[in-house]
């Protein structure tokens, strides 16, 4: 099953404009996100950005990227255009994952794979576990309803996505930002128009869940944090500096 893997990135952030080139241990952190899926090996990886600067950088460290518009209403929606441009024939698994989220355990990556070869999913992502009771009122974290109590052999349908704090499910999960879509699903998902949920929350994934595409979520064995305010990038570099 031919899979590639897109990392969508721009500098415009509006938390923390131009996190993709901060620099942990002398290399940008998009760059660290690439090389992390490039050891996943599942497929091609390249980043798909705005940016000139971006791909400059991406392409000085060995990497893959491709430049698009900066008409994109999401990153999903880039990476679809990042695809077109790409040309690579017989796609049949696309794996979205987030450039601010450097600390992604490549087994994980893996697994989210395993899942969606095996069940042929429309689309795959992973939640963790829930240890830090203040992620619930955090809005920089996501949070994933599944329908069953997740584990590791398991890939049950989320029911919902938030940021806000609502009525707390025994099924609730901090959701990470890596989705792997079947071909025919991220053609359909970029063709719908965006939601009055998805726009409100700021979830491109509720577009999904609102037009009846289903979304499958396995187990992820840790549980990074995206980097979505300098506070979490200074949190990230320390962790990322002393494995080191």
């Amino acid at each position: 099953m031919k899979t590639i893997v897109i990392i969508p990135s721009r500098l415009s952030a509006s938390r923390l404009p131009g996190k993709p080139l901060l620099k942990i241990n002398g290399t940008s952190m998009i760059s660290h996100v690439f090389q992390k899926a490039s050891k996943a090996n599942i497929g091609d990886v390249f980043v798909a950005t705005e940016d000139q600067e971006i791909v400059d950088d991406v392409k000085s460290n060995g990497g893959k990227a491709i430049l698009t518009s900066k008409n994109p209403k999401t990153g999903t929606d880039r990476i679809y255009e990042a695809i077109k441009k790409i040309e690579i024939q017989d796609i049949e698994l696309v794996m979205n994952l987030q450039g601010d989220e450097p600390l992604m355990n490549i087994n994980d990556i893996r697994n989210l794979h395993n899942h969606m070869v095996r069940t042929k999913s429309q689309i795959g992502t992973l939640a963790s576990k829930i240890s830090d009771k203040n992620f619930f009122n955090k809005e920089s974290v996501v949070k994933v309803v599944a329908n069953e109590e997740l584990d590791y052999n398991k890939f049950p349908l989320a029911l919902n996505f938030y940021r806000k704090e609502e009525k707390l499910n025994k099924n609730t999960y901090h959701h990470l930002g890596i989705y792997c879509f079947q071909i025919e699903a991220l053609k359909k998902f970029v063709s719908l128009n965006q939601t009055e949920r998805e726009i409100e929350n700021k979830l491109e994934q509720l577009r999904a869940l609102d037009n009846n595409i289903n979304i499958n979520v396995g187990l992820a064995s840790s549980s990074p944090v995206g980097v979505d305010t300098k506070e979490d990038f200074v949190a990230i570099k320390k962790i990322m500096e002393y494995k080191s």
